[in-house]
């Protein structure tokens, strides 16, 4: 079975975090190749995270499909 690749946006906030352990960490690392993007650290992503559809963080880009999880804080906040 051939690995898709997810992506975790998240800003480090208390919500991001919980989200990252109990979500991005669950996924079936045989079917996903899960990478963790911190935002407030890597703050040139936030284009890459926008033209996905991203509009909050935290949120996991799964099969080029963002999924928003809870609400931590909007994408413009972070610029």
């Amino acid at each position: 079975m051939s690995q898709n690749k997810a992506i975790f946006y998240h800003a480090g906030c208390a919500v991001c975090v919980d989200a990252e352990q109990r979500l991005a960490h669950s996924l079936d690392p045989a079917r996903y190749d899960v990478e963790v993007v911190h935002l407030g650290e890597q703050p040139g992503r936030l284009r890459e995270a926008e033209q996905a559809g991203v509009k909050s963080v935290p949120a996991l880009l799964i099969d080029g499909q963002p999924l928003h999880i809870n609400f931590g804080a909007a994408l413009a906040d972070l610029r």
